[in-house]
């Protein structure tokens, strides 16, 4: 097999898992009831009205099927920010003695990293539900504790953390040649060091799930398209700051609302 039929069938089995995780989430939302926004029908409304304690078998109470959710949900969002990075090493591939197979490597550490976040995030959404913060589909039930979070994330762009973690993630080929590993096991250990970075800078964007609704295709593309914008070598230092300013503001807004509307 040539080098340029190897390389094209790695990208397109990378794209193709990307589409694969997206019409997955597509598939569970529709099953749960729920439109592209995370607005549910009369199934998923009453799907989130039940109380997680009742004897019977729920599957979004269930850390089996909620970690799934949320591995796929990893896939989705996160594997499409990773195309810079992998860009990088395949110019390595050229210019330096990067492989295939390193390639491979920094893929799975990467998603090793993020599935283990899916582990924990999983934790946390069914310590909120069975403390009533969040119902049944993830969606908080307080607009101060959604108010807060938004605040909470935004402030954290502008933190030294987000600065050092953002600048690893935006520029993977100054963190590759600092750290260079050869074959797979050295892309591996690349992988799971660039993936621990992106869960120091994107977590936040994640835990939004809780506001808009962990299955809502609107705030899974939204935080995508963030993710991806932060992670573009020309634009990503940018935008970070001004997104935060947004999720601040969006997040004073929903504590103030109440006062001023009435609802």
């Amino acid at each position: 097999m040539s080098r340029a039929v190897l390389r094209s069938g790695l990208w397109l089995g990378f794209y193709g898992l990307i589409l694969w995780a997206w019409w997955m989430m597509f598939t569970m939302s529709r099953g749960m009831d729920l439109d592209w926004i995370g607005r549910p029908g009369p199934m998923g409304q009453a799907m989130a009205a039940m109380d997680p304690r009742m004897d019977m078998y729920m599957p979004m109470a269930e850390f089996g099927p909620l970690f799934w959710m949320w591995a796929v949900m990893m896939a989705a969002m996160m594997l499409p920010t990773l195309v810079p990075t992998l860009r990088s090493y395949d110019d390595l591939i050229h210019s330096a003695n990067g492989t295939r197979l390193g390639w491979l490597g920094v893929l799975a550490g990467y998603f090793i990293v993020w599935v283990g976040f899916a582990a924990l995030i999983t934790g946390v959404q069914l310590i909120l539900l069975f403390g009533g913060v969040v119902d049944m589909l993830g969606i908080t039930k307080s607009g101060i504790v959604a108010g807060g979070l938004m605040i909470a994330v935004g402030a954290f762009q502008f933190t030294r953390a987000k600065e050092v973690c953002h600048g690893v993630c935006h520029a993977p080929m100054t963190y590759f040649i600092g750290h260079w590993k050869t074959g797979f096991t050295g892309g591996l250990r690349m992988g799971l060091g660039l993936g621990a970075f992106c869960v120091g800078c994107c977590w936040g964007f994640m835990a939004l799930g809780f506001v808009g609704g962990v299955m809502s295709l609107l705030w899974m593309g939204l935080a995508t398209l963030f993710m991806v914008l932060e992670k573009l070598p020309q634009i990503g230092h940018a935008v970070t700051r001004p997104l935060g300013f947004a999720l601040v503001a969006g997040g004073i807004l929903l504590l103030i609302y109440p006062f001023i509307f009435g609802g």
